[in-house]
C-alpha cells in the first residue's frame, strides 16, 4: 500500500513520472494583498537533512513564483479560463527540471481566487502532462481527496519508453474505476513541444529570424499575455536547435519579482507577460518579439542582422521545406515537417564534424582541428556562418561529447542526426559518381 512505501525501497527518481504534485494556493495576508502558498504538497518529503531542507525550500518558493508570476495583483473571479504551462528550474549543478502547471478556478459559488497545481518532473513531456491535468481537473470538481490516489498510482507506475503507454486505474464514485492510458511520443526530443502555437503566432521567415539569432546565442525575449504562448513557444524555438541545445539562461515565465534578469549581459531565452514589457524592451542588443494578437509590429527591438546570419541559400531551402505543411496541420504532422526542415541546416553546415576528429589510436579520446573543419566549406557564407557557430557555447559542449567518447561517434550514437547525416553524405556520392 502507499503508506508502507519508503523512499529507500523506491526506484530512482529519474524512472518516476513526477518527484512532486504541490497546489499553490492565492492567500490573502496582512496586508490585504493575495500571496501564493503551497496548500498541498504530495508526496510528503521526510527524513530530509538540514541542506536538502533549505534547498527544497528554495525550489517550493520558486514554484510559487512561476504558477502565479504577475505578482499580488489578484483578486477573486466568478470565471476564469484554465490554462496550462510550462518552465524549468535549473538546479546549482546545472541540470534542469521541468515544471507543469495547470491553473484553474477550483469548484465553488461566488467568486474566488484561482488556485495552480503544478507537477515537478525530471521528464520533459509536455502532452503527457497535459492529459495527466484533466484527469486532476475532473477530480478536483469533486473533492480534493480525490486526486491523491491517482498521483499515488500515477507515481508508483513506471515512466515508459518512447512510443510505449502506460495504464492507470483510478477511481471515481458515480463512475467506477477507470483506466487511463499515457502514451509517451516515439520522438522523445519532441515530446515537450508543440510547434502550432510558434506557427500560429509567427510567419516562417519571422520564425527563421528567430531560430538565427538563436542559433548565435543571442539575447531574445518573448512577450505575450498568456502563459502557455510563452512556454509553448520558447520550447519550441530550443527544440529547433536539435540536436545541439541551449546552454543558457531559459526562463519561460519571468515572474514580476525576477524581471531585472533582463539586464544580464549573458544570453538568454525569456517569456515576458505584455504588462511589464516596457520594462523590458529597452536593453541594448537583444530581439524583443511581440507574440501577441493585434499587435502593431513584431519585432520591438532588434540587432538588425537577424536577416542575413543564415546563408541565404540554405534559408531558401528550410522555407520551401516550411511550405509543404498544411495550414490546418495537426501536432503529429508538424513534428514531422518542421524538424525535417530545420535539421538539414545542420547536416549541411556542420554535418562534417566526425572527418575533423583526429585520434592517437583506439580507444583514445579525440581532438577536433577546427580550422579545417571551418574552411571545408566551398560557399563563402557558408563558412562566414560556421566561424561564428563554432564560437558557441552550444557546438562546443557537442563537440567536447564526441571528442570524449572514446568509439567511433556514429557507431555509440546513431540517432536522427547522424542518420540524416549518413543519408546526406549517399545523396552526395551518387550526385558525384553520375557526373
Amino acid at each position: 500500500s502507499a503508506e508502507r512505501i519508503t523512499h529507500t525501497e523506491l526506484p530512482d527518481l529519474g524512472q518516476f513520472f513526477f518527484e512532486y504534485l504541490v497546489v499553490v494556493s492565492l492567500k490573502k495576508s496582512k496586508s490585504d494583498v493575495y500571496e501564493p502558498l503551497i496548500s498541498y504538497q504530495f508526496p510528503k518529503r521526510d527524513g530530509m537533512v538540514r541542506f536538502q531542507k533549505e534547498e527544497e525550500e528554495k525550489t517550493l518558493k520558486a514554484i510559487t513564483l512561476f504558477c502565479f508570476p504577475e505578482g499580488i495583483n489578484w483578486a477573486p473571479l466568478t470565471e476564469y479560463r484554465s490554462e496550462t504551462f510550462s518552465f524549468v528550474l535549473t538546479e546549482v549543478d546545472g541540470s534542469r527540471r521541468n515544471g507543469y502547471c495547470r491553473r484553474l478556478l477550483p469548484h465553488g459559488k461566488g467568486a474566488r481566487p484561482p488556485e495552480a497545481y503544478c507537477i515537478i518532473s525530471k521528464v520533459a513531456c509536455f502532452g503527457l502532462f497535459s492529459k495527466i491535468f484533466d484527469e486532476v481537473e475532473k477530480r478536483r470538481q469533486i473533492s480534493m481527496a480525490m486526486i491523491y490516489p491517482f498521483m499515488q498510482s500515477l507515481r508508483e507506475a513506471p515512466f515508459p519508453a518512447p512510443g510505449n503507454t502506460v495504464k492507470i486505474k483510478s477511481f471515481i464514485p458515480d463512475s467506477g474505476t477507470e483506466i487511463i492510458s499515457l502514451t509517451r511520443p516515439t520522438d522523445s526530443w519532441l515530446e515537450h513541444v508543440d510547434f502550432r502555437t510558434l506557427f500560429r503566432c509567427l510567419s516562417d521567415e519571422e520564425v527563421l529570424q528567430v531560430f538565427a539569432a538563436t542559433v548565435l546565442e543571442r539575447r531574445i525575449i518573448f512577450i505575450a499575455e498568456e502563459l502557455g504562448t510563452l512556454s509553448q513557444v520558447i520550447h519550441a524555438v530550443s527544440v529547433l536547435l536539435h540536436p545541439f541545445i541551449w546552454q543558457h539562461t531559459l526562463i519561460s515565465i519571468v515572474p514580476e519579482i525576477l524581471i531585472d534578469v533582463v539586464m544580464a549581459p549573458t544570453p538568454y531565452l525569456l517569456g515576458v507577460q505584455k504588462r511589464f514589457a516596457d520594462q523590458v524592451t529597452d536593453q541594448g542588443d537583444l530581439l524583443a518579439v511581440d507574440l501577441s494578437e493585434g499587435r502593431t509590429q513584431t519585432f520591438i527591438r532588434q540587432v538588425g542582422d537577424e536577416n542575413s546570419i543564415l546563408p541565404h541559400k540554405l534559408k531558401e531551402e528550410i522555407l520551401q521545406a516550411l511550405k509543404m505543411r498544411n495550414e490546418t496541420a495537426t501536432l503529429d504532422e508538424l513534428n514531422q515537417v518542421v524538424p525535417e526542415a530545420f535539421l538539414p541546416f545542420f547536416v549541411k553546415t556542420v554535418g562534417h564534424f566526425a572527418k575533423h576528429i583526429t585520434r592517437t589510436g583506439q580507444n583514445q579520446e579525440g581532438h577536433f582541428q577546427k580550422r579545417t573543419f571551418c574552411k571545408a566549406h566551398e560557399s563563402k557564407s557558408t563558412r562566414r556562418f560556421v566561424k561564428k557557430f563554432v564560437e558557441t557555447q552550444m557546438f562546443d559542449l557537442f563537440i567536447q561529447e564526441v571528442e570524449q567518447s572514446k568509439v567511433c561517434f556514429f557507431l555509440s550514437f546513431p540517432g536522427f542526426f547522424e542518420q540524416k547525416i549518413a543519408e546526406y553524405h549517399k545523396k552526395m556520392k551518387e550526385k558525384m559518381m553520375k557526373q
